[in-house]
């Protein structure tokens, strides 16, 4: 098992916090975002690490190798030249070639702990596997998804309200056949003249139409996704009880 992380973004809505580093490279408690996702997949005994880099990617190379000796882990670097241009499944297809066999992508501005990862592992074996967490109410930014029992039917933000079961929290699982057709989805989305212009959750409910997709829920586990300033507030007092 690998861990594929999509790190290529600035931050642009947490500017200017973000004007001279990535998002993935932001102080959480004392840690980097990033080593934040490492720490805690390599607790659970994963060493391999794929870093899909962009914005500021020289200071990512050089965190990443400065971790990867701190916590003897291997950290290789996919670097998405159109980051500026492009949404995230061109940085998901820009790493098809490390998607060969069973992998874990991460959104690169996740916080949680090795706890989550551990129950996100332990999770019946599937094709796909999405972490999901259930809410009283979702709002716009939200990645909704809909769901026939433990199957993922639907995913997206723009999903009607009254249809959606929960959020996709950003970590998928992708094992045997799953990471194959997920691969070759990526791939013929990036045939099409809209490929740049989508986000990859859409080749993931692609993929749920040709192979099961299923959920795990990690209701109850501390996580936070930071996209405002608003969010690394709320992740830097997370982690202050850590």
């Amino acid at each position: 098992m690998k861990v594929v992380i999509l790190g290529a973004g600035q931050g642009k809505r947490l500017l200017p916090l973000t004007q001279d580093i990535p998002k993935a490279l932001l102080d959480i408690g004392g840690r980097q975002l990033v080593a934040r996702q490492i720490d805690a997949f390599a607790a659970c005994g994963i060493k391999e690490f794929v870093v899909i880099t962009g914005y500021g990617a020289p200071l990512m190379d050089a965190a990443l190798e400065a971790l990867a000796q701190e916590l003897s882990v291997e950290i290789r670097t996919v670097f998405n030249p159109f980051y500026t241009v492009a949404d995230n499944l061109a940085s998901c297809w820009m790493a098809r070639h490390e998607m060969g066999s069973d992998f874990v992508q991460v959104n690169g501005d996740n916080v949680f702990k090795a706890d989550m990862v551990e129950r996100i592992l332990a999770a019946p074996p599937a094709p796909v596997t999405v972490a999901i967490n259930h809410k009283d109410q979702y709002d716009n930014d939200d990645m909704k998804v809909m769901l026939d029992g433990e199957r993922l039917t639907e995913i997206g933000k723009t999903l009607p309200l009254e249809a959606v079961d929960a959020e996709a929290i950003g970590i998928y699982v992708f094992r045997g056949e799953g990471a194959d057709v997920y691969r070759g989805v990526l791939d013929q989305a990036m045939h099409e003249p809209s490929g740049l212009k989508q986000w990859f959750p859409s080749a993931v409910g692609t993929t749920a139409k040709l192979t099961d997709v299923k959920v795990c829920a990690i209701d109850g586990h501390e996580w936070c996704e930071v996209d405002f300033p608003v969010d690394l507030q709320a992740a830097r007092q997370m982690v202050s009880s850590w």
